[in-house]
């Protein structure tokens, strides 16, 4: 049997470890739209519309689906940390606004100060109404159906195959 040197063991424990430490950085993302500053720029409010738009920035990521017909371009940079959730860290929203003709009335854009930050309960959706058990649920409907919603008295009596 061969001995395994000393330095050779050191470089495959220090191999090993830095496979296993590659596996824990973050994951650095973009998603949606690519915002070309100078493009964005050569946007001019009266001068400017949706055709001359759409050639120099694109397709919009969406459009309002109420009232004026403005446009969205949404832009993204998310951070994935190992075993846990993406996180947006950087966010732009470019919205470009149209009058009724068609012709760019303005161009605005916000950051992250528009994203709502909503910390759900970890544990049930609070509701309106009694707090009932499981085995409520499922025999809380026992006998709450009366006889006269089982065919009783109060029925059509025609001489019909459902009585009318």
């Amino acid at each position: 049997m061969r001995k395994i040197g000393r330095k050779t063991l050191a470089f495959a424990l220090a191999s090993g470890v830095a496979v296993l430490a590659s596996g824990c950085t973050s994951i650095k993302d973009h998603r949606g739209y690519l915002i070309d500053q100078t493009l964005v720029d050569s946007v001019q409010p009266g001068i400017d519309n949706r055709l001359s738009v759409e050639k120099t920035l694109g397709r919009p990521t969406f459009v309002s689906q109420f009232g004026e017909q403005d446009w969205y371009y949404i832009s993204q940079q998310v951070k994935t940390p190992p075993f846990l959730r993406p996180r947006t860290k950087e966010q732009t929203i470019l919205r470009v606004r149209f009058d009724a003709a068609g012709n760019v009335q303005a161009v605005d854009k916000r950051g992250m100060e528009q994203v709502a930050h909503i910390s759900p309960e970890g544990d049930k959706t609070p509701t309106l109404g009694r707090d009932r058990g499981l085995l409520e649920d499922l025999f809380g409907n026992i006998g709450a159906v009366g006889a006269a919603g089982m065919g009783g008295g109060n029925g059509p009596t025609g001489p019909g195959p459902n009585g009318s």
